[in-house]
């Protein structure tokens, strides 16, 4: 079978597949326009809608690098209400595109840069979910055509593979931020959700921050509030993403999470990662440095949204699988 051909995001937009139902544009009001050559004209984006175990994002291709996503814009159509709604929002552009310079030296490694936003407009460094959406995406779209290749994020570049049910991301190196510390007192960090008590959090750096607090017998996931964002002391300088774990069997946790810059969700891929990693260095099966691991091992990480799996891998990298799914496609007017 011949292979398909590999085609310039420009003609994905301007030809999308006969397949691809289009709706009417989806207005939101009180949003400016992006740097457009004329910025009076209505700025009119295509969007494809996907989520990774309810993890859910907005995706808008910017194939010239000529879109500028500020927070008002990134906040209008995340919004659940009066716009498309999401945990973030996914900027699909090149590479050699990306406004950041350390961002546009990856370029060698990777073809498309994932441009992700927070629900409030803020970058982030790296979306586990995200990364297997925005890998879904661009097989969908032919602009990646191997089973595995490599994204470029704010994190560095991340290799991913197709695998059964989805894709496995590998989200490069870990580590615990204060492994002395942690092993001296329990942990790093004390964190204290709302109307809920104070207990020992560890911090991991995947990237991206994260603080992990395994609950004690007495405590009930679904009990805590997260409806506001736990109070981690020391704070983190740029904040972090909090995960509230329960240990449900060998290698095996659930958890939720409230992230940075958007609240509580129903997964966070990184946090998953975070997780089970903090269990597995609380638990002793490695030592204060990742890379003195001397092998593989796999843990089960139930969200709300669904289930994922984390693997330790030799050395210092961890991976991540799970389903991405693309929802929906349209068209979104920014007036």
């Amino acid at each position: 079978m011949p292979r398909r051909r590999r085609t310039s995001p420009e003609e994905h937009i301007a030809h999308p597949p006969a397949s691809r139902v289009k709706h009417p544009p989806i207005p939101l009001r009180g949003v400016g326009t992006g740097c457009q050559t004329d910025p009076v004209t209505p700025t009119s984006l295509p969007f494809t809608k996907g989520h990774g175990t309810e993890n859910d994002f907005v995706l808008v291709p910017d194939p010239d690098g000529s879109l500028d996503l500020a927070p008002q814009h990134v906040s209008a159509l995340a919004d659940r209400r009066a716009g498309l709604g999401g945990d973030g929002v996914i900027r699909v552009v090149p590479t050699l595109h990306a406004h950041e310079p350390e961002v546009r030296a990856q370029a060698d490694e990777a073809s498309w840069f994932m441009d992700y936003r927070n629900a409030d407009g803020s970058p982030a460094e790296m979306c586990g979910n995200g990364t297997r959406v925005f890998a879904e995406y661009l097989r969908r779209e032919g602009m990646e055509t191997e089973a595995e290749f490599a994204i470029a994020t704010r994190a560095g570049t991340k290799s991913v593979r197709a695998v059964d049910g989805g894709w496995a991301v590998d989200l490069g190196p870990w580590r615990v931020v204060d492994p002395a510390t942690a092993r001296a007192r329990g942990g790093d960090a004390l964190v204290t959700p709302y109307g809920g008590p104070t207990l020992p959090g560890l911090t991991l750096d995947l990237g991206n921050p994260h603080t992990v607090v395994v609950l004690p017998p007495e405590l009930d996931l679904a009990d805590l509030d997260l409806t506001r964002a736990p109070r981690v002391e020391p704070e983190p300088p740029h904040g972090t993403n909090v995960e509230l774990v329960r240990a449900v069997g060998p290698g095996h946790i659930a958890l939720r999470v409230h992230e940075r810059g958007v609240g509580e969700t129903r997964s966070c891929g990184t946090g998953a990662a975070a997780a089970a990693l903090a269990v597995r260095w609380w638990e002793g099966i490695v030592d204060d440095v990742p890379g003195d691991d001397s092998g593989a091992d796999r843990w089960t990480v139930d969200v709300p949204g669904g289930r994922l799996t984390v693997i330790a891998l030799p050395g210092d990298h961890v991976e991540l699988s799970g389903p991405a799914v693309l929802l929906a496609d349209g068209t979104v007017t920014l007036p």
